[in-house]
């Protein structure tokens, strides 16, 4: 008898199209490297993604495998539908558009639509006749097909071009060390994403699982830099999780002169990603090991938002840590890790990704590049002391 049970993953159309073997054929007509066939649980609750190989002339061609395997085999892994029957839609899926495997940034910046020129100009172009400020050593950046002003920069800041921002990142998907997944835009373009997804997942206690992700993002306003950032993302329930490991695990690129040669240095500190995903998924695991009680929790969530002051703000306050207590006993995914420390911490990140007050495009730009961001790092910062 089998040691593996099928378990079902994504939509129904999904399961019955990863299943089906006259469809395997009708895509292995299409030229399709590799196909995902389901996942599969051991006896032991251990979750494995399964692929078959089409790729003609391949030793194992016709074989069904892992992805341990296809990354052995320099296969690229296809994507692949969470195993949860239901999971609440990304936060992303409105402001991205999903990639067919491109080989390069800048194919997957075309496809998305977002191969706009950004040019800076000076300020006085834009202003005001009776404008009351001095603006003749202010600077602004304005898109070209549009002709909106993005943000406002110093005389050093230089445009780095979206067909051009992650060039250095081609290497890793040249060689299946990663996928370009997703490409969107915030605002009115002032700034771009791609999620690359890495090969494998973090298995938190076996059955809950963690996509490696890295998020590259460009901007046009001077609010920040180009960025590589790992961006682990948790499938039960789509909340990215932001982590820090001793100040590893991001890369910075200015926009400067210099912005070329930086590219190429970030390059060779995105080789310790692996590497530092295998860190982080020890500290997930410990999390998940680390039982905690109604008391620690309530001071948990109290240490994040505490109170301030009085009235309005320390009435919202409380309603976020009441939504954080509700999340940890009846969020996505809760019955995978309530009364645990990984619990705590994922009812912040839902909370940020999913529940935190403003429309979606702020709470995107938030969860990834503003206070919902700060928000998941001190909750991982804290819960690593509570270990």
């Amino acid at each position: 008898m089998s040691n593996y049970s099928r378990v079902r993953g994504g939509t129904d159309k999904q399961q019955a199209s990863a299943a089906s073997p006259d469809d395997v054929r009708v895509r292995a007509a299409k030229d399709l490297e590799v196909v995902f066939l389901g996942w599969q649980r051991t006896t032991s609750g251990d979750l494995h993604p399964l692929y078959n190989i089409l790729k003609a002339g391949h030793p194992l061609y016709l074989s069904t495998v892992t992805d341990t395997t296809l990354q052995e085999h320099h296969l690229r892994i296809p994507r692949t539908p969470s195993p949860y029957p239901i999971v609440q839609p990304s936060p992303w899926q409105d402001f991205g558009t999903d990639l067919d495997n491109p080989a390069t940034a800048r194919e997957a910046i075309e496809f998305a639509g977002l191969d706009y020129t950004v040019v800076k100009k000076p300020m006085r172009e834009f202003a005001e006749p009776n404008h009351p400020g001095d603006v003749s050593d202010h600077w602004v950046t304005v898109r070209t097909d549009t002709g909106e002003v993005l943000g406002i920069v110093d005389e050093s800041y230089e445009p780095v071009q979206n067909r051009d921002a992650f060039a250095f990142f081609d290497t890793l998907v040249g060689s299946d060390e990663a996928i370009y997944e997703t490409a969107g835009v915030l605002g009115r373009g002032e700034r771009i994403w791609i999620l690359a997804k890495l090969p494998g997942y973090i298995k938190v206690n076996r059955k809950d699982i963690v996509g490696k992700y890295l998020l590259l993002s460009n901007s046009h306003d001077g609010s920040s830099l180009v960025r590589v950032k790992l961006t682990p993302i948790r499938v039960v329930c789509n909340n990215s999780l932001t982590a820090a490991l001793q100040g590893a695990g991001e890369v910075h690129i200015g926009h400067t002169a210099n912005a070329a040669e930086e590219m190429k240095q970030a390059l060779s500190l995105l080789g310790l990603t692996n590497s530092l995903y295998e860190e982080l998924g020890a500290i997930f695991n410990r999390m998940a090991l680390t039982k905690i009680t109604d008391k620690q929790l309530l001071d948990y969530v109290q240490t994040l938002v505490p109170d301030e002051g009085e009235g309005d703000d320390t009435g919202e306050n409380k309603a976020i840590r009441d939504a954080f207590l509700a999340l940890h006993e009846s969020g996505q995914g809760a019955d995978l890790s309530r009364g645990t420390l990984w619990g705590a911490f994922n009812c912040v990140s839902e909370y940020t990704d999913h529940r935190m007050e403003g429309d979606p495009g702020s709470r995107l730009e938030s969860m990834w590049f503003g206070r919902g961001e700060q928000l998941k790092l001190k909750a991982f910062q804290l819960a690593g002391k509570m270990m």
